[in-house]
């Protein structure tokens, strides 16, 4: 998924992106409201991440123009506004949710992937609530959501952690090296360090195994890549 961020602070407009990017998203960057509304015309993002102060056109003009005619595609505004009738605004405007700056990591990954699941979940509104399962695990890709089986508690998941899921247990048995992972996970366009899908691996074996030392559901090939072992 591509994700359009329009914030005129360089800093805050890295920073955004780069935890987009963690999460599995392609990202454009927009430095004012008019290279936004040509980004949305020429790039077709399936997602806005949109600051309201912003030079040339503002962000509540760039959702009104693009709520005009796409009623659908998921607008979060990110914001130092912070008085209630500018929350009213911005939602009234069709957005789907709005944060207020400073804002922690973690909360803006939740509202992201809150909002992302909707989305999914509305774009496949004719779609059994599929899964596929790991072993012991239930993932549900349209929910960014695994579950072990006979337990309640649900374990979140990232658009990448969900892709790398799904590479690995449609091919399974397979060896799946990193050079693969990177392009099916990350993109092709995307050159992260050498070690970056390994630590991934890790972080993700953590949340899902039930025994990380002893994996069964990501393993290691070693001088290979990794797999998923089906019976």
């Amino acid at each position: 998924m591509k994700i359009l961020v329009a914030e005129d602070d360089a800093n805050i407009l890295n920073a955004l992106c780069e935890i987009f990017e963690n999460e599995g998203f392609d990202t454009l960057k927009a430095r004012n409201g008019e290279q936004a509304l040509d980004f949305y015309n020429t790039e077709k993002p399936d997602f806005i991440c949109l600051d309201i102060m912003m030079p040339k056109i503002n962000g509540y003009d760039v959702c009104k123009t693009i709520r005009q005619t796409n009623a659908n595609i998921p607008i979060i505004f990110l914001s130092a506004k912070v008085e209630e009738s500018d929350r009213v605004i911005g939602l009234e405007l069709g957005a789907d949710d709005y944060i207020i700056k400073p804002f922690g990591v973690r909360e803006v990954v939740a509202r992201i992937r809150a909002v992302t699941r909707r989305y999914m979940q509305a774009s496949n509104a004719n779609t059994v609530d599929d899964f596929f399962v790991m072993d012991d695990l239930n993932v549900y890709p349209l929910r960014l959501k695994a579950r072990r089986m006979h337990q309640q508690d649900e374990i979140e998941l990232s658009l990448r952690e969900v892709k790398i899921l799904q590479l690995l247990f449609d091919r399974k048995n397979e060896v799946i090296d990193r050079d693969t992972l990177l392009d099916y996970c990350w993109g092709e366009h995307i050159m992260p360090e050498s070690r970056t899908v390994d630590q991934h691996i890790a972080n993700l074996r953590k949340r899902v195994e039930k025994d990380p030392k002893n994996p069964a559901i990501i393993t290691t090939v070693h001088g290979a890549g990794y797999r998923f072992s089906a019976v």
